[in-house]
């Protein structure tokens, strides 16, 4: 079973995404910020990234970049979450080590499409 970490600051879209993601048969550990974010990562590397931009304190961005530069092994797919969709937000996220990017709002069928075909690029 593949395990997802889910880092969203917001308790609603968290417990959402988490509940769609188990229906589907993953494993999702889902945490509020980025601190807590590098420190699940170090301690059960996950095989997949959910990732929100805009959190509190530490920015979804940063969070990236951190765990590109340590925890993560380069093939784990970061995936990220934001309600920003410019051209120069997408850049950014590209940048910072995400590899795909999902637009809020978006349907629960589309978060689990683009998650089960990070996996599956993974798994070949």
């Amino acid at each position: 079973m593949s395990t997802i970490l889910l880092v969203e600051d917001d308790p609603d879209i968290r417990h959402l995404v988490a509940y769609k993601l188990h229906k589907a048969g993953l494993d999702v550990v889902g945490v509020s910020d980025g601190a807590a974010a590098l420190r699940q990562a170090r301690s059960r590397p996950p095989d997949l990234v959910l990732l929100d931009v805009r959190m509190p304190r530490m920015s979804g961005l940063d969070v990236c970049r951190e765990l590109r530069a340590g925890p993560l092994r380069a093939d784990v797919p970061i995936i990220m979450l934001t309600a920003r969709a410019r051209p120069q937000d997408l850049e950014q996220g590209y940048a910072a080590g995400a590899t795909d990017y999902i637009v809020k709002p978006f349907s629960p069928r589309e978060l689990l499409e683009r998650v089960e075909s990070a996996l599956a690029r993974v798994a070949r």
